[in-house]
């Protein structure tokens, strides 16, 4: 707020695309063909930046602008690698209900979670695919995991866990928020998940939790001891665009990456760099 007061948090630009197609990119490249989107009021934007403009192509071909004609096709071409449905959460009662809002489609079977304002970024492997992977080598209900400093575990929900073996965890327990003193671990859940259907079954209880909302982590670790579960140390960049610090990052890191951008912004940040706080 107040940028995302008229328009969806996943539609603010990194860069020069929209957070969520981010998201869309790392599903396709983990091998996903079917998407359910789970939307709230207000956000037509996201559905119409994955439609076809066949208008605005129009427009752009008799102007001769091929450049933004080729932009477009990319986005066109995304879409057409996948199935998209859209449904809507009727009320915001937390992303277990959101999750839980998609329970028809996903019909019984296990399924990936993807949240749009967590973008992780990888040279190799999606972070996605490595939940995947890992849902294929256990048969687990599948979290990702990263380390995180003592002074931020209280922001997270924070695994306590069993055995390991390389980066995968056995999840005993799952502690939402907890005071740095009484974390179990520095390994902190993010925004990638692979469900069984047994959390479907947990989340149909419809039990609010933190912040009187139906909490995704409520509903898995209630599952802890029937199904197994897991967390992976991902691989890959990880920007929390939820945030203004995070956004922000995630803009300059990414800019940085990009030829033509980073030489223009290299000049800039040196020179911020040398500018002191006072005349900043």
């Amino acid at each position: 707020m107040p940028a995302t007061k008229a328009q969806p948090k996943e539609m603010l630009p990194l860069v020069d695309k929209p957070t969520i197609q981010y998201g869309v990119e790392e599903a396709i490249a983990s091998g996903i063909e079917q998407v359910i989107m789970v939307t709230g009021g207000g956000k037509r934007a996201i559905v119409d930046h994955f439609d076809r403009s066949l208008e605005l192509e129009h427009y752009l071909e008799e102007r001769g602008k091929s450049d933004l004609l080729h932009i477009l096709s990319e986005v066109d071409e995304l879409s057409n690698q996948l199935d998209i449905t859209y449904i809507q959460q009727k009320e915001p009662l937390g992303l277990g209900h959101a999750v839980w809002t998609a329970r028809r489609l996903v019909e019984n079977e296990a399924c990936a979670v993807l949240l749009a304002d967590d973008v992780i970024l990888c040279e190799g492997r999606p972070a996605l695919k490595q939940l995947i992977d890992a849902h294929r080598s256990t048969g687990a209900t599948v979290l990702a995991v990263r380390r995180v400093p003592k002074s931020e575990v209280s922001r997270y929900g924070i695994i306590a866990t069993g055995g390991s073996r390389g980066g995968i965890h056995e999840i005993v327990d799952i502690v939402e928020k907890p005071p740095a003193g009484d974390a179990p671990s520095d390994l902190a859940a993010l925004g990638r998940y692979v469900l069984l259907p047994a959390v479907f079954g947990e989340l149909d209880r419809g039990e609010p939790g933190a912040g009187n909302e139906i909490q995704l982590v409520d509903a898995i670790k209630r599952t802890i001891g029937h199904q197994p579960v897991v967390g992976v140390e991902f691989e890959g960049d990880y920007y929390d665009t939820g945030t203004v610090p995070g956004y922000l990052r995630a803009n300059l890191m990414l800019a940085m990456k990009r030829n033509g951008l980073r030489e223009e912004l290299a000049p800039l940040l040196r020179e911020l760099l040398e500018t002191s706080p006072e005349s900043v």
